[in-house]
């Protein structure tokens, strides 16, 4: 390391840590804390895009980086811990797969991620292609966030999470996307939040919880219905 830059090594150093606050999120059953890790991720990004900024010397980074402060770290976690105390959601229910087990998972798919990233950094030019293999696995982790979960606030965490990924991989990879891309992927994400928070308010009132078990007994209640009166139809 000692030929290395210092500022690529704080990239590098930024990109582990990205990983690992995506293991600590599978191992987390609180929602308050899982908001927190997510501003967390959105505080490394950030470094990660000034670094780069500074190392690359383009202007667009630092507008990537002003957005990030704005979306990641400041405006989406407040949205979300108001969100969950409104809603009184703080924990979890039991994921579909325990913890052990999520975890196990988890260093596979960076074993899979690493394998499937490492003939896309060969081919890469940037100075920070050797991340493409975290961005990928972070992408991954949080997808299993996401389908391992029971509570609509923990997979729109999730959701994020793999945002985060996506973008850090854009970074490791090009150097950023597009200005108009960007700003274009952070509208889409604000919306779908904002929307979502519509929805998990609609879900609340109706049910009297975010446990989406609730949706699918709904879901095969209407399909018993449906095929109850299929039946009564074709008798007569």
């Amino acid at each position: 390391m000692a030929g290395v830059p210092i500022d690529l090594q704080l990239l590098n150093l930024c990109a582990a840590l990205l990983l690992l606050l995506s293991f600590a999120m599978l191992a987390q059953r609180r929602i308050v804390n899982l908001v927190n890790l997510l501003a967390l991720q959105g505080a490394l990004l950030l470094c990660a895009t000034l670094l780069l900024a500074w190392r690359t010397g383009q202007a667009h980074l630092y507008v990537s980086a002003l957005l990030t402060l704005a979306l990641k770290v400041l405006f989406l976690p407040w949205l979300l811990h108001r969100l969950i105390r409104r809603l009184q959601v703080y924990w979890d229910s039991e994921p579909l797969l325990n913890i052990p087990v999520t975890m196990l998972a988890g260093l596979a798919v960076v074993v899979f991620a690493f394998g499937l990233a490492q003939p896309i950094s060969a081919l890469g030019s940037t100075a920070t292609r050797n991340s493409i293999g975290i961005a990928l696995a972070v992408v991954l982790l949080s997808f299993i966030t996401m389908i391992t979960r029971r509570k609509a606030m923990s997979q729109v965490v999730g959701f994020l999470s793999m945002e985060n990924g996506l973008f850090f991989g854009a970074m490791s990879a090009t150097y950023g996307m597009p200005m108009v891309v960007e700003f274009g992927v952070a509208l889409d994400v604000l919306v779908a939040v904002l929307v979502l928070g519509v929805f998990f308010f609609q879900i609340r009132e109706q049910f009297d919880s975010l446990d989406l078990q609730h949706l699918e007994k709904l879901r095969e209640e209407a399909a018993a219905a449906g095929g109850g009166g299929n039946t009564s139809g074709g008798d007569n």
